[in-house]
């Protein structure tokens, strides 16, 4: 189970008693909950992403700004929020439309409690792995960026395991040169092996070491 106390769960539904009803089931359960009117309403109380909100639930159909739309203008900010979508009968195609945009879940209105808990346990768990995955590839990437030009050639080289004699052929510089840039790397990089930096390379950019 996620840690309640440390998040916001965001209701936006415009049917003032279906809001005032969830957000007393996620609070029966320990839940904090801020609840919206319309995605107009969400955007106003939320002008920059709230650092502790843990996701989203959200009616797909709404007046003035659908629950898609407010996808849409979150996705257009960069925002990466995780979004359970409520839809009403026939919306089907709607919520699909919503997944393909990065949805956490999509419940058909009338849901059970139970669903809508689990809805909202796993995209907040989905959040906070989104949020670890992004802050773990931004040190990875603020320590590649204190490598120079030619330590990142010889440090691509090195973790697709290339030794040393191939990193001087490559790059038509000495063993002795790439052993010197070599160590440089690992020093800066806080490592002591190929593998490693692999991992450390994989981590700031998944096509890293594609070859080609």
């Amino acid at each position: 189970m996620p840690d309640t106390a440390s998040i916001v769960i965001h209701v936006v539904d415009d049917d003032t008693a279906f809001r005032r009803s969830l957000a007393f089931l996620l609070d029966s359960v320990g839940w904090r909950v801020a609840t919206h009117a319309s995605a107009d309403d969400f955007l106003v109380a939320c002008p920059e992403l709230p650092p502790d909100l843990g996701c989203l639930v959200l009616d797909i159909r709404m007046p003035s700004m659908s629950g898609l739309e407010l996808q849409q203008t979150l996705r257009s900010r960069g925002w990466s929020v995780p979004i359970v979508f409520m839809t009403g009968h026939g919306d089907i195609e709607l919520a699909v439309q919503a997944m393909k945009l990065g949805a956490s879940d999509f419940l058909e209105k009338p849901f059970k409690d139970q669903a809508m808990l689990d809805a909202v346990s796993a995209a907040v768990r989905r959040g906070s792995a989104e949020r670890t995955e992004a802050a773990q590839r931004a040190s990875a990437r603020a320590t590649l960026d204190k490598l120079s030009p030619r330590e990142h050639e010889v440090a691509r080289l090195v973790a697709l395991g290339h030794p040393n004699k191939v990193v001087a052929r490559e790059l038509e510089i000495s063993e002795k040169t790439v052993h010197i840039h070599r160590q440089h790397v690992m020093e800066k990089a806080g490592i002591s092996s190929a593998a490693e930096l692999a991992r450390l390379m994989l981590r700031a950019d998944p096509k890293a070491l594609d070859e080609g």
